[in-house]
């Protein structure tokens, strides 16, 4: 690593090895030359650290007319990397320090991909020069363009049955410069392409990967899941694959009960009845294969949350942002006077969302909130009265 500032020359000295019980070599300060007023004052108060064993480059920080600073700016430098030595890690005897400015010990580094230049920016040191660039070698200005000349598959996936690291074997007829192949290599290729199919799921855990990854896409789809929250319920039903949970019980009911549970982590708002209307399995199943594995992969479920149950009871009845942030702030507030526990919270929403529509002039009726919650208009009733009651509300 070389480190200079710009406008500066770099000179090259040989590695200074420091070992225990050793006074550092004391320089004359030749003429002509100027030192810093921190510099002076760290000489005299450092003193060198016996259990220092490392190997210290003093490349990286000299410069023309510097055989009194460079020295000194080293013994500088040891009492600001010393304490970031264990978290930066060494490599044998030589200590890695592109992280931290040698000059100032700041952790503020640029990278300049333009110009190929690490620079410190607290003090404008560029430590490095010509930096490769990683990223492709090709230009694109749009999506298309980026999609068309990138040649990489999809990203590593828990989602997908082999977690996307299979190869694909398409039916295009044609070779990479868009010319017609001949007979024999096609019926080759595309016997080729069954038997790489195949191939691919081999094993009966492949097989149950495969089955079980279709249903949670398709669950996913069907109940507009993110990709995030379809990336975690994977997870979940791999670990309970590894852990024997689905052999005897339906494939679908351990991932519609895997989808449920990251739902439930995620703190998403998808009730165990809309899951259980677009899977095949009952919901009585379901949630008996939920139980199952929460208690064997030791799963610990986050407080449900009632606030987080409004947006959703509202887009479907119509409501404004006003009067959603109005039934927020009424769970907020029972929350805090703790008025909520062992509470249903879409049910508590549901009646925050029609506390809020009545204080601010918005026509909802019960029916219409209990039809979008899910819930009772008796729940809601009983817990309006609950939510006026507990705030002292004038409705």
């Amino acid at each position: 690593m070389t480190a200079r500032r710009p406008g500066y020359a770099t000179t090259h000295t040989k590695e200074t090895k420091y070992k225990p019980n050793q006074e550092p070599q004391k320089t004359s300060t030749p003429k002509n030359t100027t030192v810093h007023k921190s510099i002076l004052r760290t000489y005299t108060n450092i003193t060198l650290t016996e259990k220092l064993k490392y190997t210290f480059n003093t490349d990286s920080i000299t410069r023309v007319n510097s055989s009194l600073i460079s020295p000194l700016r080293r013994r500088f430098c040891e009492g600001k990397t010393q304490k970031k030595c264990k978290k930066m890690g060494t490599k044998g005897n030589t200590l890695y320090s592109e992280d931290v400015c040698p000059e100032c010990g700041s952790t503020h580094i640029v990278n300049d991909p333009d110009s190929g230049e690490l620079i410190c920016s607290a003090c404008g040191l560029v430590m490095k020069e010509s930096i490769l660039n990683e990223g492709p070698e090709w230009r694109a200005f749009t999506p298309t363009e980026k999609d068309s000349r990138s040649r990489v598959g999809v990203p590593l996936s828990f989602a997908v049955h082999d977690k996307g690291l299979t190869t694909m074997i398409g039916r295009v007829g044609r070779d990479a410069f868009g010319r017609q192949i001949p007979l024999d290599t096609k019926l080759q290729m595309l016997r080729l392409r069954k038997w790489q199919i195949r191939s691919r799921v081999h094993s009966s855990v492949d097989r149950n990967l495969a089955q079980a990854m279709a249903e949670l896409d398709r669950l996913s789809d069907k109940l507009h899941i993110p990709p995030s929250i379809k990336e975690k319920s994977a997870v979940i039903y791999r670990k309970a694959l590894e852990r024997g949970l689905v052999r005897g019980r339906s494939i679908s009911a351990i991932t519609a009960a895997s989808l449920y549970a990251a739902c439930r982590i995620t703190q998403t708002p998808r009730t165990l009845r809309e899951i259980s209307r677009q899977s095949p399995i009952d919901k009585k199943d379901i949630a008996r294969c939920y139980r199952l594995m929460l208690r064997e992969l030791n799963i610990q479920m986050p407080k449900p949350d009632a606030q987080l149950r409004v947006p959703k009871i509202a887009a479907k009845v119509g409501v404004g942002e006003r009067t959603q942030q109005q039934a927020v702030e009424i769970l907020r507030e029972a929350a805090r006077l703790k008025t909520t526990a062992g509470k249903d919270p879409m049910g508590l929403a549901a009646a925050a969302l029609y506390i809020a529509c009545v204080m601010c002039d918005e026509k909802r009726t019960q029916k219409m909130i209990a039809d979008a919650a899910g819930v009772t208009e008796v729940t809601i009733r009983n817990r309006y009265k609950g939510l006026k009651d507990a705030l002292e509300l004038e409705i």
